[in-house]
């Protein structure tokens, strides 16, 4: 069927959209009759029914309940078997459970799992990450949102200033300023959703829209932005890349105005074995990453100049021993350094990259196949090995226009649609990621799938 119309919310015949998603709905109940059980009984204990809230958000109704992953792939209580292109949402990028990581926590569990000292893993990480990333100085923490949380701390200290400037609809973890997006007169207000905010975000941040360099230097101008924490392409409404230039202009305007640059590679780890900081050359003053350095094991880090290290260290008020709010009783644990070792070392490697990297492009260019054939006026893009299509014409150039984009039923729909047809997609927007064990024809099998959800649709 040939779509004439440029808007996908006009040519989508809706109540076709509802019955599908309802025979979709129908099949997944019927085939995951453990899943929904166990389900049942977690609502009885566990907040939401779910150990962690955002698995509510699954699109059969109730989660899809794991019994083991290994590799590309995770099989459920119920016996299905996926083609996994959520990966964690990035902690398996590695993919599950490799076994050089597997080998390397064995050993450590042994030796111990945490004993607030420090080992030799620590060192070899920190020298490793400084190898790949360019900054000289590290330390660890659990997640990536505490090396967010960390990075805001060091940058007030250091600068004297109390804001911090983010781009609308960013994605850091659970950091409170993150939490922000701009409004059309130029202001801040909170995000819709936000959970609690402890301040109004806009005494905290500055939210200015992607890819706007006369929206950047108003801000910056001001002299009282203490840090800009940026992904260096936006991944939280789909992959929102920068426009030539943009990054160039947005380190010489922190530069001009004695603002801190805090690059979080956390999810653009995807383009290479230094993120997008090593491949298009960026020069932050910190940079935050966590999930997929330690194949999952829970860590996090953050990498800082070592002009910038001694600076912080200076600071006579700082207490970062103790109770100054950074740090953490098991960050840096045996444990999480013996995993990020083995995973920066043997999985994550150059020879890994390589391969998966043409992986993303051939989901890209099978998707993008299936956008063209029926004419939809949908875009692909592509960020090293991730890949990710959105319901408009062209991709989005800044938060906002992705987040007006977004389609939930339709999402829903072509997400239960893989699902029931053995394709695991990350359940908030249309991302998927390639791991060193996804093969040609797992990329194949989204295709197929993808190709039949839109020719029932269209």
């Amino acid at each position: 069927m040939s779509i004439e119309s440029t808007s996908n919310h006009a040519l989508l015949d809706r109540d076709r959209l509802s019955r599908l998603l309802e025979r979709e709905l129908e099949r997944f109940r019927a085939e995951h009759p453990r899943s929904r059980e166990l389900h049942e009984r977690a609502l009885r204990s566990l907040f939401g029914g779910v150990p962690m809230l955002w698995m509510m958000r699954w699109a059969g109704g109730f989660p899809v309940y794991g019994a083991s992953a290994s590799g590309a792939r995770i099989t459920d209580v119920d016996g299905h078997t996926y083609v996994d292109l959520c990966l964690g949402d990035t902690g398996a990028m590695p993919g599950h459970g490799p076994a050089p990581v597997r080998e390397a926590v064995a050993k450590q569990l042994e030796r111990g799992i945490t004993t607030m000292l420090p080992t030799e893993n620590a060192a070899w990480a920190g020298e490793e990450l400084g190898r790949r990333f360019g900054l000289e100085r590290w330390t660890f923490t659990l997640t990536a949102t505490d090396a967010n949380r960390h990075a805001l701390r060091i940058a007030r200290e250091v600068t004297g200033r109390p804001y911090v400037l983010v781009f609308s609809y960013c994605y850091h973890g659970s950091v409170d300023e993150a939490f922000a997006v701009a409004t059309p007169d130029g202001g801040t207000r909170s995000r819709d959703g936000n959970v609690g905010p402890a301040v109004d975000p806009a005494q905290t941040t500055k939210a200015i829209e992607f890819n706007d360099i006369d929206a950047l230097e108003r801000a910056l101008a001001p002299g009282d932005v203490a840090c800009v924490l940026a992904e260096p392409a936006m991944t939280n409404m789909g992959i929102i890349l920068p426009e030539p230039g943009y990054h160039e202009a947005l380190r010489e305007l922190t530069r001009k105005h004695g603002t801190l640059l805090i690059i979080d590679e956390t999810h653009t780890f995807s383009a290479g074995i230094g993120g997008c900081t090593r491949e298009w050359g960026l020069e932050p003053d910190m940079l935050t990453i966590g999930k997929a350095i330690g194949s999952g094991v829970p860590c996090g880090a953050l990498g800082l100049t070592a002009e910038l290290a001694e600076r912080a260290l200076a600071s006579p008020g700082a207490d970062y021993e103790d109770t100054g709010g950074v740090g953490g009783t098991l960050a840096g644990n045996p444990l999480s350094l013996a995993a990020v070792r083995a995973t920066l070392e043997h999985v994550l490697t150059e020879e890994a990259f390589a391969r998966v990297i043409p992986l993303a492009t051939r989901f890209r260019e099978g998707v993008q196949d299936v956008i063209e054939r029926h004419s939809l006026p949908w875009n692909v893009t592509q960020l090293g090995c991730r890949a990710e299509y959105a319901f408009e014409p062209e991709p989005a150039r800044n938060g906002t226009t992705a987040h007006n984009a977004t389609d939930p039923e339709l999402e829903r729909y072509l997400h239960l649609h893989a699902l029931n047809r053995g394709v695991l997609l990350t359940p908030f927007h249309n991302m998927a990621l390639m791991s060193p064990e996804t093969t040609a024809d797992d990329v194949d099998t989204h295709t197929r799938v993808f190709e039949e959800a839109v020719a029932e649709l269209f």
